[in-house]
């Protein structure tokens, strides 16, 4: 399973979980420009409606990239059971970076599902 972005913090979220962020821009962009005409509420509701659609389709793919992490943590534990019969004195020593690698695994992808998890959390959600 290909991981979908960078996980540390200093590097930049994909593209797909930013999406609300141009909406959110886009809104106080449209603002500004004190638009004085009878098309002006209707704009501002189209937009209101936009802007939770989108904050409902984000809080969904976070959900699902959070179960997506969830079972490819399970995955790797499945590889992880081969520790219990590796010795400390295995012949290759490769195997303890093989293991390592695995933990390294989960450690990048339960990162990746506690940030969708922490992007949920602080979502506002708007209707159903």
């Amino acid at each position: 399973m290909k991981p979908i972005g960078p996980v540390s913090g200093n590097e930049e979220r994909p593209r797909r979980f930013i999406d609300i962020a141009v909406v959110s821009r886009l809104a106080a962009v449209i603002k500004e420009t004190q638009l004085e005409c009878e098309c002006k509420s209707r704009l501002d509701e189209a937009l209101a409606r936009f802007a939770a659609l989108e904050i409902r389709r984000a809080a969904r793919e976070h959900l699902a990239n959070a179960r997506s992490q969830r079972e490819r943590i399970e995955a790797i534990l499945f590889f992880l059971q081969d520790l219990d019969e590796i010795g400390a004195a295995e012949r290759d020593r490769s195997v303890y970076l093989d293991v390592a690698l695995l933990f390294d695994d989960i450690a990048n992808t339960a990162r990746e599902g506690a940030f969708s998890m922490r992007q949920l959390s602080q979502t506002a959600l708007v209707g159903p």
